[in-house]
């Protein structure tokens, strides 16, 4: 089998913070992948170093079968106009027109005829949906849209790797499912290959053909989606059914900010414990999340961290 990407043995770090440890991950070309994740776990990091963006500092990134590590900046350079990239929100330029934003790369670095650019540029446009928009601006399009511009611009030189980050975040269930089929039918019909960071399983699990699961910069899971929906373990089984991270071994506290009391749960049961916990042992404290808005209260939910701590 042929890997677009194959990384082996890589540690990478900020300074003395190591964020990815010991990744071993291929993608074998012509798939599409998916790496998940909770949010500082290392992904877009990961999405990075695939790119050329950053080198490792230990361990082997290849794409299309070149060690990234040993190629001088000619050869980086070079092998960069063979990834499109889409940003998260889709960091379009604002000051440009939606035709000048998807015909930046071919100006920059193509010797292309203005009237050639001019037909590619539509023609991407017409691959992603959209017609007749080419003079609007950034600011005069809607999410959806604005993500399709982005997509027409990150395949306007026909990569042979596309790297996605984050690419549903802030859209609505339709524009959500728009997008991902579009992720789909672009990798195939340009037959390039795909990778792409997400927090959204279900819509991705629709698509994607491999998942890597990453925690604390380690691959904790990887496999096909049908694998990674029956998955036991424990994290992928929280992460793909939405569950919240209740430990069953030690009982959760909280304490409410409205009225300064604590409460316990055990199981189902929950116990209003005063102002100050009444039992001596160990806890996990989390403050209860409220979204406020003219006054009503929506979405109440547990914080997603938590502090440990004693009573003696």
């Amino acid at each position: 089998m042929i890997h677009q990407v194959e990384i082996r043995d890589l540690n990478f770090g900020y300074g003395d913070q190591l964020v990815l440890k010991g990744i071993h991950l291929t993608v074998p070309k012509g798939s599409l992948v998916a790496i998940m994740g909770l949010s500082g776990c290392g992904k877009t990091t990961l999405l990075r170093l695939m790119g050329g963006q950053l080198l490792a500092r230990q361990g082997s990134v290849r794409v299309a079968g070149q060690e990234l590590n040993h190629m001088n900046e000619a050869q980086l350079y070079a092998m960069r106009r063979q990834v499109g990239m889409l940003f998260q929100f889709g960091a379009l330029f604002t000051d440009l027109s939606v035709f000048d934003n998807v015909a930046f790369q071919m100006r920059e670095h193509t010797r292309l005829p203005e009237s050639m650019i001019r037909d590619l540029t539509l023609m991407k446009l017409n691959a992603v949906g959209l017609r007749g928009v080419q003079s609007l601006m950034p600011a005069e399009l809607s999410g959806g849209m604005a993500r399709r511009v982005a997509m027409a611009r990150a395949t306007a030189l026909d990569p042979a790797l596309i790297l996605y980050d984050e690419p549903f975040t802030g859209l609505d269930p339709i524009s959500m499912g728009a997008i991902g089929r579009l992720i789909r039918q672009l990798n195939d019909a340009l037959g390039a290959t795909s990778v792409l960071v997400t927090h959204d399983v279900q819509e991705s699990m629709k698509i994607v053909d491999y998942i890597y699961f990453v925690s604390d910069g380690v691959i904790v899971a990887q496999g096909t989606p049908e694998e990674i929906h029956a998955s036991a373990l424990p994290f992928v089984h929280q992460f793909v059914w939405g569950e919240a991270d209740r430990s069953p071994a030690l009982p959760l506290s909280w304490a409410n900010p409205e009225n300064g009391f604590w409460s316990m749960s055990e199981g189902r049961h929950e116990r209003r414990m005063g102002t100050r916990p009444a039992q001596r042992g160990r806890y996990h404290l989390a403050h209860r999340r409220e979204n406020r808005c003219g006054g009503s209260v929506f979405g109440a939910d547990l914080a997603p961290f938590r502090h440990q701590f004693s009573t003696f």
